[in-house]
């Protein structure tokens, strides 16, 4: 894992294929407990390719000078992530 939460990926490698491509991240908390918001992509070996954008919302814990993911949340769709966009606009109005 990495001591810095910019230095934190998701990007996951098996077999010499990114199997979870990050295409982007976006650090909503720093500190002991962070909290990061990632969009990326996870391959389809049927389709031999990429699917949709997916969306995933992480928190990791700083232990031993090092960032250790501790829950997350994958957000499902595109759908589901306009839904919950819309939602906390409601809330924070």
């Amino acid at each position: 894992m990495a001591s810095k939460i910019e230095d934190v990926t998701i990007n996951y490698e098996e077999d010499g294929v990114l199997v979870v491509k990050e295409l982007d991240k976006v650090v909503l908390s720093k500190g002991s407990w962070a909290t990061v918001l990632y969009k990326y992509q996870q391959w389809e070996k049927s389709k031999n390719d990429y699917g949709p954008d997916r969306y995933s919302i992480r928190r990791y814990r700083k232990i031993d000078d090092e960032y250790r993911q501790q829950a997350k949340f994958n957000i499902s769709s595109k759908d589901q992530a306009l839904k919950l966009i819309d939602a906390l606009q409601n809330w924070v109005k």
